[in-house]
């Protein structure tokens, strides 16, 4: 909208024009005046509603993003709903956890005090008792610090004539070194997988009387690494072959690089980009911290890709630094990054906004539904079709009529929020034409949230080796999170077959590795 000129009026002048209006007798040049007042109030108008979206989003990128439900969008109106209820709703996810909920727990199995199986009935005089399927269970916490220390007091014998000392030895099942693999799993959970940065971890362990340094936590987590990158990097090979791959990127300091950028003229951004493979029934998380945005590190994993493969579906934003140059994918983007848009707008243009969720709210439903009936790729997309192609074109023709029809101004934010859906329309609708896309980019989003709460507490890397040891432990880290793995058993076990995985790192990934670790014979 075109800012309007300066009106160089004194309130007499504004008094005198309101009586004229009132009687009815406006005189030359009043019109000019009027016009000008009313293209003035027009412009503020706009410039109140865009100051409000854009502090709005600034507000989401410094504090984080607020749930987008149509329940708080639309609180007053939901507030409304819910006083004119009479029955109360009743609290969700306030249940105790069963003992099968913890899987890692250790468990002791405890006899009954005085029967035995087959014993006699108490209560009845013919009856017998016997085991029942399912016993009872009783769950008790203890607290323990994350790394413990056993201190092995060795006795130390002399002869009393030569003088020579005699030290008994360590349990031989204790090992030598002084960190054993458990250690390396537990700093990087905590510091790759949790976001505890090491000073943190360093004043715990001091305050529980196990100091653990944290130059030595990062000795202990980078020799870890030097013994499982192979794992790393053919997770990065297998997620070349995806059919579906996610990508998107969020900002990360390197200080090694941020000096570089001082001393010489070169690319001043420094990104971590997440993605998400899919391949199969299997997700695969890989994280790169660098100067390459997220379109390139597309690029170089894609030059992995099984030159007999057809282009994979790529699910992302908009953003052109998205997209890898030179090599093919089949581009969807992000139906949430869309609706956002009208999110932003929402207190603006609440009835506008309203029909857009809730048009999207139908098409959520049927993906949901798919998900449910646990429907192929192919048979999704023809229940999509189905189900959800008539919602998208009404809402097409829609979006499309509010600005043909001038029912909307084009340059305000409910405008641009329609424009957006309109320019990326083909690629945030691909899900009705190809198998197995991906309504939206949730699924990197979720990833990239280990990589910002490890910036929001760690707040940088210091080299790019630190980065590089950072992406890998939480790509292994996240993979087992998507495939419901336990990550700390799969990182120890990496460290205690090293050399196996250095020989086939392709049979100790997350999904396959139980079945390459050895027997136990004991």
């Amino acid at each position: 909208m075109k800012r309007p000129q300066p009106l160089d009026l004194k309130m007499e002048d504004l008094d005198a024009l309101l009586k004229r209006v009132e009687q009815g007798a406006l005189q030359e040049g009043d019109y000019a005046i009027i016009k000008a007042m009313v293209e003035t109030i027009a412009y503020l108008s706009h410039t109140i509603d865009e100051k409000a979206t854009a502090i709005k989003r600034l507000l989401r990128m410094i504090f984080g993003a607020k749930t987008e439900t149509m329940e708080r969008i639309f609180a007053n109106r939901r507030k409304l709903e819910d006083a004119l209820k009479t029955e109360p709703q009743k609290p969700q996810g306030h249940g105790k956890n069963g003992a099968d909920a913890y899987p890692g727990a250790e468990r002791v199995a405890v006899p009954h005090a005085s029967l035995n199986s087959g014993d006699p009935c108490p209560e009845c005089p013919n009856g017998k008792v016997y085991p029942v399927k399912k016993p009872g269970s009783a769950v008790r916490f203890h607290g323990i610090a994350p790394l413990s220390a056993t201190i092995y007091t060795l006795e130390k014998l002399r002869c009393n004539l030569c003088g020579e000392l005699f030290t008994a030895q360590p349990p031989e099942d204790v090992g030598s070194d002084k960190y054993d693999e458990t250690a390396g799993s537990m700093i990087a959970m905590l510091k790759y997988g949790s976001g505890v940065p090491f000073h943190r971890i360093e004043k715990l362990q001091e305050n529980l009387g196990i100091p653990m340094p944290a130059s030595t936590q990062w000795d202990i987590v980078e020799h870890a690494a030097n013994r499982i990158y192979p794992a790393y990097q053919e997770l990065v090979h297998e997620a070349a072959q995806g059919d579906v791959i996610h990508n998107d990127d969020t900002t990360m300091k390197v200080l090694a690089l941020m000096k570089n950028n001082e001393e010489k003229a070169a690319r001043t951004g420094m990104f971590t980009t997440g993605m998400v493979s899919l391949v199969g029934e299997q997700k695969i998380a890989l994280f790169f911290t660098g100067q390459k945005h997220a379109g390139e590190n597309m690029r170089d994993l894609l030059t992995q890709r099984q030159a007999d493969l057809e282009p994979p579906i790529q699910m992302c934003d908009a953003l052109s630094r998205n997209m890898p140059e030179a090599l093919e994918t089949i581009v969807a983007n992000c139906l949430v990054h869309g609706r956002r848009n009208f999110v932003d707008v929402a207190e603006q243009f609440p009835e506008e906004t309203r029909h857009v969720i809730d048009e999207l709210a139908l098409v959520y439903r049927n993906d949901q539904t798919a998900k449910d009936r646990n429907l192929s790729p192919h048979e999704r997309l023809l229940f999509h079709q189905r189900e959800s192609g008539p919602v998208m074109k009404n809402l097409k023709n829609w979006l499309t009529e509010q600005i043909e029809q001038k029912k909307t101004e084009p340059n305000s934010g409910l405008g641009k929020a329609i424009a957006y859906m309109l320019r990326h329309w083909d690629a945030l609708t691909l899900f009705l034409r190809a198998p197995g896309a991906p309504l939206d980019n949730s699924l990197c989003e979720r990833a990239l949230k280990k990589a910002i709460l490890n910036r929001k507490n760690s707040l940088f890397y210091k080299t790019e080796h630190g980065a590089f040891i950072g992406d890998l432990f939480m790509s292994l880290i996240h993979t087992c999170n998507l495939g419901n793995v336990n990550p700390f058993d799969y990182l120890t076990a990496l460290q205690k077959n090293s050399s196996a995985v250095f020989k086939n790192p392709r049979g100790w990934m997350p999904w396959n590795y139980r079945g390459n670790m050895p027997i136990d014979d004991s």
